[in-house]
């Protein structure tokens, strides 16, 4: 097995450009307004981190970390996107037109969440050996981002891309200070994950033939009722 210390020359550059695209992404996630288009970055960035899984798992020497990979292009870049298209064209829910904040605003505190998530990163990535250690602040601002991206829209759908990009933020989180998680608590996460979509899909259509509208304010208004 290879060491940690002395991995394959040119990983930690490929692995800091994989982490500032995963970066970019969440940002373009902020400011797109269609929701499919949020789908398809939603699957680059798990694009990005099949990619990343593959250099720390070549770099490491565990082969564990190349089953984790096959998982996440299985499931991040093929399936998930597919479900969430699916949903999408059957709910009529190609727009979301309606966010809580305009976008520049949106914008300038997603910077301001990156700046505050790299001050909060870099005691623990002083502490860490792993290759990818310099890669934790940006796993901790797309989770971050993530999270306001679903605070800022309105549309019910658009809450669930924010949680699964948040997801992923937190599997590029493990993948910095850990090398992944064990197979098993990643195989279960992976299988609520999509269970979790398939049930939040039955309710959109109930919530779709409720309301005629998929707005987080239908749901106030039934929590009053």
């Amino acid at each position: 097995m290879r060491t940690l210390e002395r991995p394959f020359p040119g990983t930690d550059t490929a692995l800091n450009i994989l982490a500032a695209c995963l970066l970019l992404i969440s940002f373009a996630m902020l400011s797109r307004r269609r929701t499919q288009r949020l789908v398809t970055l939603l699957a680059w960035q798990g694009m990005v981190l099949f990619v990343s899984t593959l250099l720390v798992a070549h770099s490491s020497g565990r082969v564990e970390m190349y089953y984790s990979a096959a998982l996440t292009l299985l499931l991040k870049v093929i399936v998930l996107p597919l479900i969430l298209h699916y949903l999408i064209n059957r709910l009529g829910a190609q727009w979301d037109t309606e966010t809580l904040v305009n976008i520049p605003a949106v914008m300038l505190a997603g910077l301001v969440l990156v700046i505050f998530a790299f001050g909060l990163a870099q005691p623990v990535s002083v502490l860490a050996t792993t290759i990818t250690r310099h890669t934790l602040g940006i796993a901790l601002a797309v989770i971050l981002l993530s999270f306001l991206m679903m605070i800022t829209r309105r549309k019910a759908i658009t809450q669930v891309i924010g949680f699964l990009a948040m997801e992923n933020g937190l599997f590029f989180a493990a993948t910095s200070t850990t090398y992944g998680m064990p197979m098993i608590i990643e195989l279960g996460i992976a299988l609520d994950v999509l269970v979790g979509v398939f049930i939040l899909g039955i309710f959109f259509f109930q919530i779709r033939e409720q309301f005629d509208s998929l707005d987080l304010h239908h749901l106030e208004a039934l929590k009053e009722d």
